[in-house]
C-alpha cells in the first residue's frame, strides 16, 4: 500500500470511485475523470498503471459482449498506428519528468473538456470521414492511451463517423479500448511501471471502491439528466486541467 496519511488515502479512493461512477453513469472514461484528481496526491507514473490494473479488472468482470457486431476492418485500420503511438506514449511516461507529465495531462484534459462543452456539436454529423484519418487518430490516440489511458474520446470521434449502426459502434469501441488496455499492460510490464512497490496492493485495495462507483453510476443513469451531468463534469475537468497546468509551471 501507499504510505500516505489516511485523509490522502480516502481522497484517492474517492477520486477512483468518482471516475467509475461517471463511467457507469454515461460512459465517461474513468481515467479522464480520476487521473487529474489523483495527480494531486500521487505521481502520475504510479497513478496511470494503478488505473490500468483497475481497468483490466473491470474489463475481465464485465466481459466483451456482442463480439459478432465488431467492425474488425475499421479496427484494423487504426491498430498499427495505435500501437506505434502507444510505444511513444509508454516511453514518455517512463522517462519524462513529473512537471512535463502534469503539463501534458492538464493540456489534454483541458482540450477534451473544452471541446466536449463547446465544440462537440459538429461531431454528430452523419457524413462519413475519410479512412485516411486512421493514421493521425490512431497515432495520437495511442500516445494518450499509453500516457493516461485517455485515447477513448479520439477513437470514438473517428469511429462514430465510420460506423453508422449504434450497436456496432459500441461493440467496436469496447473492443478497441479493451485491446488498448491489454497492450498497455504489456508495455508497462516491460518498462517496469507495473513493478513499482505497493502498486498491486493499492490497486486491490481500491478495487471495491471502483466496483461500487460503477454500480452506483449504472443505477443513477435512469434518474439524472445525462446532459446536465456531462456539462457539470466537463466544467469540473476544465478547472482540474487548468490547475494541473498551473502546478507544472
Amino acid at each position: 500500500m501507499l504510505h500516505l496519511p489516511w485523509p490522502d488515502l480516502v481522497a484517492i479512493a474517492a477520486a477512483v470511485a468518482l471516475g467509475y461512477t461517471l463511467f457507469g453513469f454515461g460512459g465517461f472514461g474513468a481515467n479522464v475523470v480520476a487521473l487529474p484528481l489523483l495527480a494531486h496526491w500521487v505521481p502520475l507514473r504510479f497513478a496511470v498503471p494503478m488505473m490500468l490494473l483497475l481497468d483490466l479488472s473491470a474489463a475481465s468482470f464485465l466481459g466483451l459482449r456482442n463480439r459478432r457486431l465488431i467492425e474488425w476492418r475499421e479496427l484494423a485500420r487504426l491498430l498499427p498506428w495505435m500501437l506505434g503511438g502507444m510505444l511513444i506514449g509508454a516511453t514518455v511516461l517512463a522517462q519524462a519528468g513529473d512537471r512535463l507529465l502534469l503539463a501534458l495531462l492538464g493540456a489534454f484534459v483541458l482540450a477534451v473538456a473544452s471541446w466536449s462543452l463547446f465544440g462537440a456539436a459538429g461531431a454528430h454529423s452523419t457524413a462519413p470521414t475519410s479512412p485516411r484519418w486512421a493514421l493521425p487518430v490512431g497515432l495520437t490516440g495511442g500516445v494518450f492511451s499509453a500516457l493516461f489511458g485517455s485515447g477513448g474520446p479520439l477513437y470514438t470521434i473517428y469511429l462514430a463517423r465510420r460506423v453508422v449502426d449504434p450497436a456496432r459502434l459500441r461493440a467496436s469501441i469496447a473492443a478497441l479500448i479493451l485491446g488498448a488496455a491489454s497492450v498497455r499492460g504489456v508495455l508497462f510490464l516491460v518498462n517496469g511501471l507495473l513493478a513499482q512497490p505497493g502498486l498491486l496492493a493499492t490497486s486491490l485495495a481500491l478495487l471495491p471502491g471502483a466496483a461500487l462507483g460503477y454500480f452506483v453510476g449504472s443505477r443513477l443513469h435512469a434518474h439524472l439528466p445525462a446532459a446536465r451531468v456531462r456539462q457539470g463534469v466537463w466544467l469540473m475537468l476544465i478547472g482540474s486541467g487548468a490547475s494541473l497546468l498551473w502546478r507544472s509551471l
